[in-house]
């Protein structure tokens, strides 16, 4: 006796719940999601192959615009190392800050310096309020006179807020900005002992035919192989 044949029935699934269980994932990344806040210092960085990603964490960043002018800023995250680098200004200079000055650096995203030390009170004082800074003309940190390098005081001042932990120091210069500037800043950590640094660059393809091309063919082809 043969065996009983079962009917077949073609396979149905509902994808409407999967489908809503997309668009609220969709909608909760679009809302959760933090936007970079525009940059306040731009610069033309010049071009570079190197493809190695600047850290985010524990960064001290000096920035050199086209005009020569130095700036000082950390990571978003190092707001307890902003407070103990300005505090340690205010006492080696003396100048008086006071506890609002002093809160405007440590909790603004994207504070940076841009002022000789006589300027810094009414600097930070601007930068109490939203858009403080905004289309305000500063003179930058002196740099260029090995007897008034003001850099090298702000780097002492992270040294020691960083101590015990790795800093990681990140120049980042206009295409177009004067050497001098960056004799200066180099001047500032070497006067802190500090002799490795990165600089940012816009990363380009490597040319064809040179001899950094050929090697990167070398190696893909071996690692396909």
């Amino acid at each position: 006796m043969g065996r009983a044949k079962l009917p077949r029935k073609s396979t149905n699934i509902d994808m409407t719940a999967m489908c809503d269980v997309a668009f609220l994932l969709l909608s909760f990344f679009i809302l959760a999601a933090k936007f970079k806040p525009p940059e306040a210092l731009k610069v033309t960085t010049p071009n570079s192959v190197y493809t190695r990603i600047v850290p985010e964490r524990n960064v001290l960043m000096v920035t050199i615009d086209k005009a020569g002018k130095v700036y000082l800023s950390l990571s978003d995250n190092n707001s307890t190392e902003k407070g103990e680098i300005i505090d340690a200004i205010d006492k080696l200079k003396n100048l008086g800050l006071t506890a609002p000055e002093k809160a405007a650096f440590s909790k603004q995203p994207t504070s940076y310096i841009g002022v000789p030390f006589s300027q810094l009170k009414p600097f930070l004082d601007r930068m109490e309020t939203p858009d403080g800074l905004k289309d305000v003309n500063v003179a930058g940190i002196p740099v260029r006179d090995t007897l008034n390098n003001e850099m090298i005081d702000w780097v002492r001042a992270a040294v020691g807020a960083f101590q015990g932990t790795k800093m990681n120091i990140v120049v980042r210069g206009d295409n177009e900005s004067k050497y001098p500037s960056f004799q200066g800043v180099i001047y500032a950590l070497k006067k802190n002992d500090l002799l490795k640094f990165q600089l940012v660059t816009s990363p380009v393809s490597v040319p064809t035919g040179t001899d950094l091309w050929k090697n990167n063919q070398t190696t893909n082809t071996k690692g396909a192989s």
